[in-house]
């Protein structure tokens, strides 16, 4: 089988807004001064949701070892009770793998290279890989759901399709 190349593309936050939101600090973000002018705060950045059938919010730390490249596909997840939010903690960009809610459908596989002060909010129902740390293995603040419930899908594909070198 041939493979599908696919390359990536720049995280923004309108390439991105069918598939969640950017979170990062730019002019267009609502920001105000506090604690006696000393800070900035960059307001209400993504649109958690967690509280579908009682979920309450987590707060993890996942830490993510680089795979080999090239990097084939080979799975796609998605949480159809919530949004979850990655946001790196180190200097390294990674890569972001995505697809529309639905039934996946692997022609719309998108990918986007994410800067290290970059960070994405995937909306409820999203397909998305696993985070795809490069260069160096890579911590990610992460905030999703507990609670009752099934909560993750996750569909292993035959890893035809493959991220172009960038």
């Amino acid at each position: 089988m041939d493979n599908i190349l696919v390359k990536p593309k720049a995280l923004t936050r309108e390439a991105f807004a069918a598939f969640g939101d950017v979170i990062e600090v730019n002019s267009d973000s609502n920001n105000f001064s506090i604690n006696d002018g000393y800070t900035q705060r960059y307001h209400d950045l993504a649109d958690v949701d967690v509280t579908e059938n009682n979920g309450r919010t987590l707060i993890n730390i996942f830490r993510s070892t680089p795979l080999a490249q090239p990097i084939a596909i080979k799975m796609m997840e998605r949480h159809p009770l919530s949004s979850q939010a990655f946001i790196p903690m180190g200097t390294a960009p990674y890569l972001v793998v995505v697809a529309p809610k639905g039934e996946l459908d692997t022609d719309k596989i998108e990918v986007f290279l994410a800067r290290a002060d970059q960070g994405v909010n995937y909306h409820k129902g999203t397909w998305h890989h696993y985070c795809l740390a490069l260069n160096q293995v890579s911590d990610f603040l992460v905030v999703d759901r507990g609670g009752e419930g099934h909560n993750c899908d996750v569909v292993s594909l035959d890893g035809a399709i493959v991220i172009e070198p960038w």
